[in-house]
């Protein structure tokens, strides 16, 4: 393993989030004068950068905020019964042992994440859990990660399940694997050019060999 720490996003990373997500969106839309997404348009959707998604459903930049405090609220209420994405929890339990530092860094609530990942058996292999309520403002929470852990930059791999991971990491200067079974699609994702492409869980033990 040629990294000291692993940082995880959570929704669609290491939790199945999305189904969840995408009902609490519906529910809330109504009262910020947003149109519903319908399931069949997901697929779509997986193909846009977050400004794209924004313009495509005409949300202002200045009620995310307020739609994430309320989806945060909202997805507590049923956190503990959401899945794991299959096949993470051995991988997880296995790349702990190879790492200095185990964290995430996500849009949701800590206190969501603390939930989740103690309902799943898995709350005690990760040292931190850092929230952001900005859609767009890992990049300087990686840095601050780093700076916190004495890490160099290339010591350091986020892992992340949307372009806005990719495009996040590499302002930091920090690699990024990025996942294809979250929201972005695998297409748009390699388009990105992160450093690694995962398209399966099992995928992640490619670090444990990796010489690069």
């Amino acid at each position: 393993m040629n990294f000291q720490a692993l940082v995880f996003d959570f929704d669609g990373t290491i939790a199945d989030t999305l189904g969840e997500t995408r009902l609490i969106f519906n529910q809330i839309a109504p009262d910020y004068g947003i149109r519903q997404v319908e399931a069949n348009e997901l697929e779509k959707l997986r193909h846009l950068s977050l400004k794209d998604l924004l313009n495509h459903l005409d949300i202002s930049k200045l009620r995310v905020p307020s739609l994430i405090v309320r989806g945060r609220a909202m997805m507590s209420a049923n956190i503990g019964k959401l899945p794991l994405i299959d096949g993470m929890a051995d991988v997880l339990v296995e790349l702990r042992r190879h790492v200095r530092s185990f964290g995430i860094l996500t849009s949701n609530s800590n206190e969501n994440v603390d939930f989740f990942l103690r309902a799943h058996g898995l709350r005690e292999h990760f040292d931190f859990i850092s929230s952001t309520s900005k859609l767009s403002g890992k990049a300087k929470h990686l840095k601050a990660i780093c700076k916190t852990f004495s890490l160099k930059s290339e010591e350091l791999l986020y892992v992340g399940d949307e372009l806005r991971d990719v495009k996040a990491s590499q302002k930091a200067g920090i690699p990024i694997a990025a996942v294809t079974w979250g929201f972005n699609s695998r297409e748009s994702l390699a388009a990105s050019k992160p450093d690694y492409l995962f398209e399966r869980p099992i995928d992640f033990f490619q670090l444990l060999t990796d010489s690069r």
